[in-house]
C-alpha cells in the first residue's frame, strides 16, 4: 500500500485509483500501465507463436484446441463484415481482441494481490487494469483511426479520398465547406467514442470493485462472486466490440462510393 494502511474509504478507493508514475505535466508516464499491457502482449505473442510451431494435423492438445477456437471465431467475423482485400485485418483484428480481452481480464484478480506485492519492492502505487487507462484506450483507438486514413487513400486515392470529404451527403458546391465540416466530426468521433467506450465500462467495473472492497469479508463474497461472474461478460463484450468496430470502420475505408 502507500507505505501505510489506508486509513479510511477515501484513502483506499484514491489508492487503487493512482498510477504508478514518472515524469510531470505531458510527459508523465503510467508505468503501471506500460508494464502490465507490455507483458500481457508478450505473453499473448509468446503462447501463440508456440503454439502454431508445436500445433499438429491429429488430435490437438487443449492450448491448440482453444487457439484454434478463438482463431475461427475471430476468422469468421472478418469474413462476415470485411469486405475488402487484405492480409493485415485478420490479425489485427485477433490481436485486438486478444490482447484487449487479457487487459479486462486483470480486474477479475484479487483487488489488493498485485499492490501488496509490489509494495514489498517500493512501488506505492499500482493500478492492474491497463484499460482502466484513458491512454491505453485512445492510444489503441487512435492507432486505428490512422489505419482507416491510410486505407482510405491507398483504397481510394488522394482525389477519391478527398471528393469523398467535400462532396458527401451534399453533392452541390455551395455546401462543400458543411459536408467538410460534418466529415471531420464523423471521422474524429469514431476514436473518440471508441476509445472512450472501452475507457467507460472497465473503469465503472473496476470502482464497482473498490466499493466492494470496503466492505467485510461476508459482504465481499456475497457481492463480489456475482458481480465478477458478471464481469466476466463485460470484459468479453467490450474486447470483441473493440474488435468489431476496428473491422467495420475498415471495411467502411475501403468502400468506394
Amino acid at each position: 500500500m502507500s507505505g501505510a494502511v489506508p486509513l479510511n474509504a477515501t484513502e483506499y478507493i484514491q489508492h487503487h485509483l493512482t498510477h504508478w508514475t514518472i515524469g510531470s505535466g505531458f510527459w508523465t508516464l503510467n508505468l503501471d500501465t506500460l508494464l502490465v499491457s507490455w507483458v500481457l502482449g508478450g505473453l499473448f505473442l509468446i503462447s501463440f507463436s508456440l503454439v502454431a510451431r508445436h500445433a499438429t494435423s491429429g488430435i490437438p492438445a487443449p492450448m491448440q484446441n482453444f487457439v484454434e477456437m478463438i482463431f475461427d471465431f475471430v476468422h469468421s467475423q472478418v469474413k462476415d463484415t470485411f469486405h475488402g482485400q487484405s492480409k493485415l485485418i485478420a490479425p489485427l483484428a485477433l490481436t485486438i481482441f486478444v490482447w484487449v480481452f487479457l487487459m479486462n481480464f486483470m480486474d477479475l484478480l484479487p483487488l489488493d494481490l498485485i499492490p501488496l506485492l509490489v509494495n514489498k519492492v517500493g512501488v506505492h502505487y499500482f493500478k492492474v487494469v491497463p484499460t482502466t487507462d484513458p491512454n491505453v484506450t485512445l492510444g489503441l483507438s487512435l492507432s486505428v483511426f490512422c489505419l482507416i486514413l491510410i486505407y482510405s487513400v491507398k483504397i481510394k486515392g488522394l482525389k477519391g479520398f478527398g471528393k469523398e470529404l467535400i462532396c458527401q451527403p451534399f453533392n452541390f458546391w455551395a455546401l462543400y465547406p458543411v459536408n467538410l465540416m460534418l466529415k471531420i466530426v464523423e471521422e474524429c468521433a469514431k476514436p473518440i467514442s471508441l476509445g472512450l467506450r472501452l475507457f467507460g465500462n472497465l473503469y465503472a467495473g473496476e470502482l464497482i470493485f473498490i466499493l466492494i472492497g470496503l466492505l467485510s469479508p461476508y459482504y465481499q463474497f456475497v457481492l463480489g462472486a456475482p458481480w465478477a461472474i458478471f464481469h466476466i461478460l463485460v470484459i468479453t463484450i467490450q474486447a470483441f466490440i473493440f474488435m468489431m468496430l476496428t473491422i467495420v470502420y475498415l471495411s467502411m475505408a475501403h468502400e468506394e462510393h
